[in-house]
């Protein structure tokens, strides 16, 4: 299986203790720092694995979510986007995002409030971007996105959630037309010419998996996702995330891939 999309490097920022005092909604009850801090090596050597260069941030105990680096910036092959995420206690997340991506990027936009931009919203898809219309993504942030993307020749539409936290909460474009599709996205029109991997509610967790240079990542003890994602002839990785569930938290969340 080819694509003409490869990753070459991720940002990745250690899990902090202060993760106990993190946003979820999944009454899973608290993380294991320590198990978490093992989680999340075994993923940075999965990307390693997978051909990346990982940029390895040091724990930010002033940010508990802030393990959660894909929020806080889109990376394009054209241009990077600082986001302004959703909520306020992750607001100031996005400094030391910024201070990494200048470092690689010469072209940086900014969202400006009253827009709010959570970047586990946006799904790219060769040159469009599909931003989810959420609780942290705003109608405002939505169209700030488009604008940006439209001055990069690149394009964006709207996808209206009523109960995901994030778009790729229930979808992960895994390249070649394939799409993992869960809840309330299936039978979405807007997503009527992919090939459909459907992913059962009793799986949903999964649905979130991460496509790197031809391997998907996905996380453990989901067979019925391994099995459909592996017939479509990818290469699958899993990985235990537990402790990043009870936060809320997905495979996609924990880095910026570009």
């Amino acid at each position: 299986m080819e694509n003409d999309l490869k990753f070459s490097k991720a940002i990745v920022r250690k899990p902090g203790k202060s993760m106990v005092n993190g946003l979820t909604s999944s009454n899973l009850g608290l993380p294991d720092y320590d198990k978490a801090v093992e989680q999340h090596n075994a993923y940075v050597n999965t990307l390693l694995d997978c051909g990346l260069t990982v940029i390895e941030l040091e724990a930010d105990e002033n940010y508990p979510d802030s393990t959660f680096v894909e929020d806080t910036a889109l990376l394009t092959l054209s241009c990077a986007i600082i986001t302004n995420p959703g909520a306020l206690s992750r607001r100031g997340e996005i400094v030391d995002i910024k201070s990494v991506v200048e470092k690689y990027y010469s072209d940086i936009e900014e969202i400006q409030s009253p827009g709010t931009v959570d970047a586990g919203d946006i799904m790219m898809v060769g040159s469009h971007f599909y931003i989810g219309l959420s609780e942290r993504t705003n109608i405002n942030g939505a169209e700030q996105v488009i604008r940006i993307l439209h001055k990069y020749d690149l394009t964006g539409s709207t996808v209206d959630l009523e109960n995901m936290l994030h778009l790729k909460t229930g979808l992960a474009y895994l390249e070649n037309k394939n799409l993992v599709v869960c809840g309330e996205f299936l039978g979405d029109p807007a997503f009527k010419d992919f090939s459909i991997i459907e992913i059962p509610e009793v799986e949903s967790y999964a649905a979130n998996c991460v496509w790197i240079n031809d391997k998907v990542i996905i996380p453990a003890g989901f067979p019925i996702t391994k099995q459909r994602v592996s017939e479509k002839g990818y290469s699958v990785i899993e990985l235990d995330m537990s402790e990043f569930q009870k936060l809320d938290g997905g495979l996609s969340c924990l880095s910026l891939r570009f």
